[in-house]
């Protein structure tokens, strides 16, 4: 499933380009220990060129590819019920 998701950050149009095959990849390379660098990651792969310099400066900034990673994670996973039987 692609999907092309537009965010705002700090007042600056952001696009990305996710895919089940990115989202994937994000998921395995999540470590007990290894957040920021999956995180920059998921951004950088998925960013659009019009959108990559500003995403490399918004990314100086102490958390905010955890906090980007996050929002593309959320919108690009589907809601799903989930019912366990006895």
């Amino acid at each position: 499933m692609d999907k092309t998701i537009k965010l705002t950050v700090n007042g600056r149009e952001l696009t990305f380009n996710m895919s089940l095959g990115v989202y994937n990849r994000y998921i395995n390379e999540l470590q007990p220990t290894s957040k920021v660098g999956p995180a920059q990651n998921l951004c950088m792969r998925t960013v659009t060129d019009e959108s990559k310099a500003a995403l490399q400066e918004l990314m100086q900034q102490p958390g905010m590819a955890v906090q980007i990673a996050s929002k593309l994670f959320e919108d690009y996973t589907p809601d799903i019920e989930i019912e366990v039987g006895k």
